[in-house]
């Protein structure tokens, strides 16, 4: 069995565990510390992490297969596992003192926020930073968080700037409360003039074109992607990992089951059943492939360059897989019938999860697509996150 099957088949492994705990963790809103640490166990955390620290550097389809196993089990695990999974590499990015401080113990549970709305100043040997961070995906289950803060670099110029700093050094918020991928935890986290190293900094916007500090793996290619196109494709597998899980849900409680008020007394031999299904079933295949095809434009250009119209691209594959799954998992609960509103019924904790991501703004397939509709007609895109 190569690495990478066994990384998937770990993930797949995981599957009763996250199923069982599903609902308890919704309630809780958060991941219970059992499931935790089942992924790092499963190396999830630290597939994308560095060889040299024990990771595997796994290529991005190999993350979406895993990232898409964790979510047929959670949709929210699967998650807070895409957030950390890309953390993980994130840090590979950063200068070695850096990666020696956060790989420690080859466990790297590292949640992360970009949106900048924290404020740092300049201090010797780093920065201070203060502000607060809503949507912190499985914060409470990391020992390191990524945040972005507008900083002075050394010429004086503020720009947005990507810190690495303790999860204990924050406080965090008891204000996530979701109709959808409840078990996140993605709660409001606040520093209070929390001091960060020089080498645990970077400036945003080189991040995003992919110019990193110098670093023992600098021409390890595997680390030269640009951090945007990055954060994205890793994204795609839980869609449609939650698509097929409403697919298996669906057909686990279609035997024997009738079409209320109608002359039916099977559902799986009602031709309407048979053309909902199918369409469904073809919905989830053509979204595992724009997943794929998101995957390979990384996964085939390792150390080249990546032109505006490819990040772009890879970007729209993401949400288009995410719009379909969407469609997909949508349908599969309408045809569920009413009996699939009630809370003990995994179909519909699975529609709520597919809703949110499909509103996350990185996902959401209108949105992108006008994006790369934009670059086709020759325009710049309308985004830094590509």
């Amino acid at each position: 069995m190569t690495s990478k099957d066994a990384l998937v088949a770990r993930a797949a492994a995981l599957i009763p565990l996250l199923r069982e705990q599903a609902a308890a963790n919704e309630a809780n809103r958060r991941l219970s510390p059992e499931v935790f640490d089942a992924l790092g166990a499963a190396d999830v955390f630290r597939m994308t992490a560095p060889k040299r620290f024990g990771g595997f550097e796994a290529d991005f389809v190999t993350q979406c297969e895993v990232l898409a196993e964790v979510a047929r089990g959670c949709g929210s695990a699967s998650w807070v596992a895409t957030i950390f999974s890309a953390m993980s590499w994130l840090v590979g990015t950063l200068p070695d003192k850096a990666q020696e401080e956060i790989y420690d113990g080859q466990d790297p549970r590292i949640s992360g926020v970009f949106s900048p709305t924290g404020k740092a100043a300049r201090t010797r040997g780093g920065f201070v930073v203060s502000g607060r961070w809503g949507f912190n995906t499985g914060g409470h289950g990391s020992n390191w968080t990524v945040v972005n803060a507008i900083a002075p670099n050394a010429a004086g110029v503020e720009l947005p700037t990507c810190m690495l700093v303790r999860s204990s050094e924050l406080e965090r918020l008891d204000d996530w409360h979701a109709s959808g991928m409840a078990a996140t935890g993605s709660s409001t986290i606040v520093a209070k003039e929390v001091f960060v190293p020089e080498h645990r900094a970077c400036e945003l916007p080189s991040m995003i074109e992919a110019q990193y500090p110098p670093r023992h793996n600098s021409a390890n290619r595997y680390y030269g992607y640009p951090l945007a196109a990055v954060l994205t494709v890793n994204a795609g597998g839980t869609p449609v990992g939650i698509a097929r899980a409403a697919l298996e849900a669906f057909g686990e409680r279609l035997p024997g089951r009738p079409i209320t008020y109608t002359t039916y007394t099977n559902k799986a031999e009602a031709p309407v059943t048979h053309l909902q299904i199918g369409e469904a079933a073809l919905k989830i295949d053509s979204a595992d492939a724009h997943m794929r095809l998101a995957c390979r434009t990384l996964d085939h250009s390792a150390g080249v360059k990546l032109a505006t119209l490819a990040r772009v691209k890879a970007r729209a594959h993401v949400s288009a897989a995410t719009g379909l799954a969407r469609e997909a998992v949508d349908l599969l609960f309408y045809s569920s019938g009413a009996s699939a509103i009630q809370s003990h019924v995994p179909i519909q904790r699975l529609q709520r999860d597919m809703q949110a991501l499909a509103n996350h703004a990185i996902m959401h397939p209108q949105t992108t697509t006008e994006t790369y509709g934009r670059v086709l007609c020759g325009l710049e895109p309308n985004t830094p996150l590509y």
